[in-house]
């Protein structure tokens, strides 16, 4: 049976800018521990640790260019145009 989801949840981010995610398919915001969907901000030059997450995670880049500089657990860093 499908769940409607009214609306995302806003998730604090690691890193070293601050970086927007908002959640809508996860452990926060519908109790799914297998993936995990989310919108994300990220200012240029924005870095984190690399993760290996216990879970399914996707990435999709809608402007500017994302890099992961060597393999998990690395550290990852975006940059904008």
């Amino acid at each position: 049976m499908p769940t409607f989801i009214a609306k995302p949840t806003r998730i604090e981010a690691a890193g070293n800018k601050p970086k927007l995610i908002d959640e809508f398919i996860g452990r926060v915001n519908s109790a799914t521990s297998q993936t995990s969907i989310a919108h994300m901000r990220s200012p240029s030059g924005w870095q984190e640790p690399g993760q290996t997450p216990e879970f399914e995670e996707f990435t999709l880049v809608l402007r500017g260019s994302a890099w992961n500089i060597a393999p998990a657990p690395s550290m990852y860093t975006l940059n904008r145009p």
